[in-house]
């Protein structure tokens, strides 16, 4: 599992879009995200980079550490 904190969420658009971007990477990935702490928390088998990349390329820069 991994957390990351995405300080640019501001809304619940924000959240849709986060969970897409994970979701394009693993469909399998149960991502939780919790837009009062800014932070996601991601069950996935894929690697966290490649998250955090999907997450960039979404208009979301995310830091990354293992939860």
């Amino acid at each position: 599992m991994y957390e990351f904190d995405i300080p640019d969420m501001s809304c619940g658009h924000c959240v849709g879009t986060v969970t897409q971007a994970i979701k394009s990477v693993d469909p399998a990935a149960v991502a939780n995200v919790d837009l009062s702490k800014r932070k996601a928390t991601v069950e996935t088998k894929a690697d966290p980079g490649t998250i955090g990349a999907a997450l960039d390329e979404a208009g979301y820069p995310a830091t990354y550490k293992a939860a």
